[in-house]
């Protein structure tokens, strides 16, 4: 039986959700690439940063079930992505910097779907695109393990918050949204 499942996460730009992937016990591979974009012939960055391909900035995620959750994986996820904003991450601003979860089976649509309901709960806005992979293509090999390359290079996740999710480990059912006052302070964190 295979033990490995893949989900494709667009969380702004793709270096640091590829490093924070990559540091959780569990994830086998994480890579850098465009996903849902108009095709091939545009799947490269200078293109996709023109705003007009439909890409986003995703990570390939690809991971041991036995060792990790998708829920925790989505867990970690929302950590670090500020879900109610449209085209942007941190200082990062366009298309392609849209947060997404694509999906490729069943189990993972119903998951990911579960938990986007548990994270909604808040009633603020909610601007993550759930849907179907259509289509995935390796970001050029500079951007792979782009931050481990250069370890001072420009991410809008803070480390400390990469560091948390490297011993991670959570079941499916413990999965909750956090507190108000926990997402207040991380909102206002990341604003200033």
């Amino acid at each position: 039986m295979e033990k490995t499942n893949v989900i494709y996460l667009a969380g702004g730009c793709f270096w640091g959700i590829e490093h924070l992937m990559q540091s959780i016990p569990g994830v086998i591979d994480a890579r850098s690439g465009y996903a849902n974009g108009t095709g091939e012939e545009d799947a490269d960055y200078k293109t996709v940063c023109t705003g007009k391909t439909g890409f986003r900035e995703t990570v390939r995620v690809e991971y041991d079930a036995a060792q990790v959750s998708l829920e925790a994986i989505l867990m970690a996820y929302f950590y670090v992505i500020d879900p109610t904003v449209q085209n942007r991450q941190g200082a990062d601003i366009g298309t392609q910097y849209q947060t997404g979860i694509y999906y490729t089976d069943e189990k993972s649509r119903e998951t990911a779907e579960r938990i986007a309901e548990i994270e909604k709960s808040s009633g603020a806005p909610f601007f993550v695109e759930i849907g179907p992979l259509k289509n995935f293509f390796s970001a050029e090999e500079y951007h792979q393990n782009y931050l481990e390359k250069n370890p001072g290079g420009y991410c809008h996740i803070p480390w400390a918050e990469m560091k948390l999710f490297a011993g991670l480990h959570i079941e499916a059912e413990e999965y909750t949204k956090p507190a108000a006052e926990v997402i207040r302070a991380k909102t206002a964190a990341d604003r200033d």
